[in-house]
């Protein structure tokens, strides 16, 4: 677990209530971003706007998310989402196995492609070839591509925030019915850093 890098600020009474009717406790990425209040409304409003597109599936949007906080090493995201998805509705033996998707059974050719996209864009620099977005953007439209896409940049900017700042998991997952797969060690991705 890494230590928080910066101590919490003080929030407004009604934020960290309404944070907490939602989640429980206030969310860590809340607490660090309170230091910069337009920063912290920003940061809400961009993330209640990705969460209010609708044109990409939910569950590929999430999955995709996870395989990338996954990949940067964000437990807060990872944890956060597979919380999520409960939520949701997805298929949780599904985001149980996000962090091990390669070597797991039960992802479609369709999940397995938006994961390995995730993944691509994530990498530094960005590995996307020609031949998986094009194969994505015949299945999924150009509506739900470029909302993926944009979906997945955020991933990558929430994770890469949180990651730097020591942000790490609240527990938000443990109250899901199925414990969440580690990564494994040797996944051979490129390195992020």
């Amino acid at each position: 677990m890494t230590k928080l890098r910066i101590q919490k600020a003080e929030l407004p009474t009604e934020f960290s209530e309404s944070m907490i009717k939602q989640f429980g406790v206030v969310p860590e990425p809340f607490e660090v971003a309170g230091h910069n209040p337009k920063l912290t409304a920003d940061s809400v409003e961009i993330g209640g706007r990705v969460n209010g597109w609708d044109m990409a599936d939910e569950g590929l949007k999430t999955f995709a998310h996870m395989v990338v906080a996954a990949q940067v090493g964000c437990s807060w995201c990872l944890d956060i989402n597979y919380f999520q998805a409960l939520h949701q509705d997805l298929d949780l033996a599904k985001a149980s196995q996000v962090p091990r998707w390669r070597e797991s059974e039960v992802f479609t050719p369709l999940e397995r492609d938006v994961l390995a996209y995730a993944e691509a864009m994530t990498n530094t620099p960005p590995t996307v070839t020609d031949e998986l977005y094009a194969s994505l953007l015949e299945r999924l439209g150009p509506g739900a591509m470029v909302e993926l896409t944009a979906a997945i940049g955020f991933a990558n900017m929430s994770t890469r925030n949180n990651s730097a700042h020591g942000i790490s998991s609240q527990g938000f997952s443990e109250t899901c019915e199925i414990p969440l797969a580690a990564r494994p060690q040797h996944s051979g991705v490129a390195s992020t850093s």
